[in-house]
């Protein structure tokens, strides 16, 4: 199921901006995309989402401007004092051996991790993460109740689809009925064929054979079956929990039976109903597939 939600604000002199885009999944996966120096951001992102989505490729990213980590940076003395000692000791070193080493430039001085600090103390992070994780709750809220809009909508489509399957097995219904005089001339020929030719043949297998027929074109169990999907789809749909899995298996238990209506049809009124059936049956299994 598809899914877009976002916020936005600032925060201590940053700029913050939220975004959740889902499409649908069989499973739940999730891909985070959050500034790396919020410690423990991440962690809570994730076990939020797991306890509150079940299924959906989700997609939730983090962008921080204003005043982020590169823009409040400053130099460490303590650290570049460090530094530096440590660079003579290795540049003593290496002379002592007869190296001699490349210069190296401010640049990758600065570089160095520690060099710049962020200016960001341990409590101004904690602080922030808090702040931000309560808007992503906001967002991830928003999300929820976007997804589940779609699946009222979506559930008005599917149920739709459901009457027109309904309908199309009355007329499946009526046209086996129409046909009854048809196939019981087939019959009646076909008896009549097999009598012309039954010189020393077994009468029992003859009645087999003929009781074969007529079974073979019977679709009164095809029919009863198509019925008890219908009923058993509107009922998933009004379920609250997750049936997007077991819809899809019973989508391929409508599409079975309108296979066999099909092979067993006998007449071309019959054939144009199961073909409208097996239709009807793939758009709404398409439909389907983003169901949670």
């Amino acid at each position: 199921m598809t899914g877009f939600a976002s916020c936005s604000g600032e925060t201590d002199g940053l700029r913050w901006a939220w975004e959740l885009r889902g499409v649908n999944g069989k499973g739940l996966e999730l891909r985070l995309r959050l500034p790396d120096w919020i410690e423990g951001l991440e962690p809570l992102v994730r076990k939020a989402a797991q306890a509150r989505l079940a299924r959906g490729n989700v997609q939730i990213s983090l962008r921080i401007a204003g005043g982020g980590e590169e823009e409040a940076a400053e130099l460490d003395e303590t650290a570049l004092a460090r530094v530096l000692d440590a660079m003579a000791r290795i540049e003593g070193a290496a002379g002592g051996r007869g190296l001699v080493l490349a210069p190296s430039s401010a640049a990758q001085i600065v570089g160095l991790r520690g060099v710049m600090a962020t200016g960001q103390t341990e409590r101004d992070v904690a602080a922030l993460r808090g702040r931000l994780f309560g808007a992503f709750e906001t967002a991830l809220s928003d999300f929820i109740e976007m997804r589940r809009r779609e699946g009222a909508a979506l559930a008005q489509v599917l149920a739709g689809q459901l009457d027109e399957i309904e309908t199309l097995v009355g007329q499946a219904a009526e046209a086996v009925a129409s046909r009854r005089g048809e196939q019981a001339e087939k019959l009646r020929a076909a008896l009549a064929r097999v009598m012309e030719n039954s010189d020393g043949a077994d009468e029992g297998r003859i009645a087999q054979e003929l009781a074969l027929i007529a079974v073979k074109s019977d679709v009164t169990e095809e029919l009863d079956r198509l019925g008890a999907h219908v009923a058993a789809a509107r009922a998933l749909l009004d379920d609250k929990g997750a049936v997007g899995r077991k819809l899809d298996f019973l989508m391929q238990e409508f599409n079975r039976e309108a296979n066999t209506l099909c092979s067993k049809s006998g007449s071309s009124a019959l054939t144009q109903v199961g073909l409208a059936l097996k239709t009807v049956i793939d758009q709404m299994r398409e439909q389907v597939q983003n169901v949670e």
